[in-house]
């Protein structure tokens, strides 16, 4: 009787082992088939990619659009239209002639064209889970919305001293992302390639 107890107990741990070693390998498929699919999507063609695995992933989609990169690159960081609502893009194409300060007024047809790109590809539109994190912003009442005033942002920065920016003349406001994230431009974000000037790598 004991030994027959012995057996079933051993048959019983066999059989879970394969199942576990099926079910890890299920997972291992299902993630391979993943990284696939998205290698062969639309997010491909924005160079999210390199050798056919995934590396340092774009978390909001880079910019495209060469008007929107010469008109407003020209004078100040090219910020991507994933990291604001469209209604926050919205109000400030309404707001050229008082844009936080300066005159950025265009054309009629510049603007319509920055104004269709920024709106298309904003981040309650997008299909990177960065940018619809930044799809809720704070109310700001009269101002215009601002990126680091959303709730995302300061969810990501809280931890950031003070010091390290505003008191850092090398980085000078939290709306400089290039200063600390290198990659901003490519419309990488990671944490972890996070570099204070005077500071070094932060990782919280």
């Amino acid at each position: 009787m004991k030994k027959t107890v012995i057996i079933i107990a051993l048959s019983i741990l066999s059989l879970a082992s394969i199942s576990a070693v099926m079910s890890f390998s299920g997972v291992g498929d299902r993630e391979e088939e993943r990284y696939e699919e998205e290698y062969e999507s639309e997010a491909h063609e924005y160079g999210l990619f390199r050798g056919g695995w995934l590396e340092s992933r774009a978390d909001v989609r880079p910019v495209r659009d060469e008007t929107y990169l010469s008109e407003c690159g020209d004078c100040h960081f090219a910020y991507q239209p994933g990291l604001l609502p469209q209604r926050a893009w919205e109000r400030i194409m309404e707001s050229l002639d008082e844009h936080y300060g300066d005159d950025a007024s265009l054309d009629e047809t510049q603007a319509a064209k920055i104004r269709a790109y920024l709106l298309d590809n904003a981040a309650d539109r997008a299909d990177l889970s960065r940018s619809r994190a930044f799809a809720t912003e704070l109310e700001t009442g009269d101002a215009l919305p601002r990126i680091t005033n959303t709730n995302y942002f300061r969810r990501e920065h809280y931890e950031i001293p003070e010091r390290f920016v505003q008191g850092n003349t090398e980085v000078g406001s939290f709306s400089n992302c290039e200063a600390c994230h290198r990659s901003a431009d490519t419309g990488v974000y990671n944490e972890h390639q996070v570099v204070i000037p005077g500071v070094g790598k932060w990782d919280d």
